[in-house]
């Protein structure tokens, strides 16, 4: 599991630099290289971490976003999904070749920083969570049950709240403000996903309608 987590992470980190700099055109871009290195390092790292705590959920989290017992509405919407992330990655490339953006350092830490509050945060979901599978599905075959402690006290799909964190800090570090003007959409993708999760939930996970009763906001307390 250990070696499949590692080409899984080295094959994604890779895609993700060929996109970056191959939509740059240039090498030369530090915090390009400051974000592949701390995705190089904590992939295997959180997922050592994981492999300890839970190993049922890392190979969960290891298996492919298109599965057989995915809704199709799912498989739908990760196919759109993985297509919008791409499309962001190479938005924030050409937005470095035309050095369209002028970020301040500062931001530029702080883009760092929200990256890895958003790993602690998913880690902490993660925790709390052993049914937080990459898709949308019902696991029986593990008993699941409904999660309501940690993070899920106060919202109900706060992986995505990590997510929100993630691809806030990534634009901010990478110094693009064309890919923090793209967050919104992908919030609203987000919003659709959770959409076909509460319907996948409530229709066949015990308890899951009572907990959606206490538990009012979906993504961030106060606001939804």
């Amino acid at each position: 599991m250990i070696a499949r987590l590692l080409l899984q992470n080295t094959i994604t980190t890779a895609a993700m630099g060929a996109l970056l700099f191959a939509s740059a055109g240039t090498l030369r871009w530090p915090s390009a290289w400051v974000f592949l290195a701390t995705c190089t390092l904590l992939g295997p790292l959180c997922g050592w971490w994981l492999y300890r705590i839970d190993p049922a959920l890392l190979a969960e989290r290891l298996r492919p976003v298109l599965q057989k017992d995915q809704p199709a509405a799912d498989k739908l919407f990760m196919s759109v999904f993985v297509v919008a992330m791409l499309a962001w990655l190479v938005l924030i490339g050409i937005d470095r070749r035309l050095q369209s953006s002028d970020m301040p350092v500062a931001l530029q830490a702080f883009g760092l920083a929200l990256f890895l509050a958003s790993t602690l945060f998913t880690m902490w979901v993660f925790r709390e969570n052993s049914f937080a599978a990459p898709v949308v599905k019902l696991q029986a075959e593990r008993a699941q049950r409904v999660i309501s402690t940690g993070p899920y006290a106060h919202v109900r799909h706060p992986m995505y709240s990590g997510m929100v964190l993630f691809f806030a800090g990534v634009p901010l570090l990478l110094g693009s403000w064309w890919g923090l003007v793209m967050v919104p959409l992908l919030v609203l993708l987000f919003a659709i996903r959770i959409g076909i999760e509460e319907r996948t939930l409530r229709e066949g996970l015990p308890g899951y309608a009572d907990y959606a009763a206490r538990v009012r906001y979906r993504l961030m307390p106060g606001v939804w």
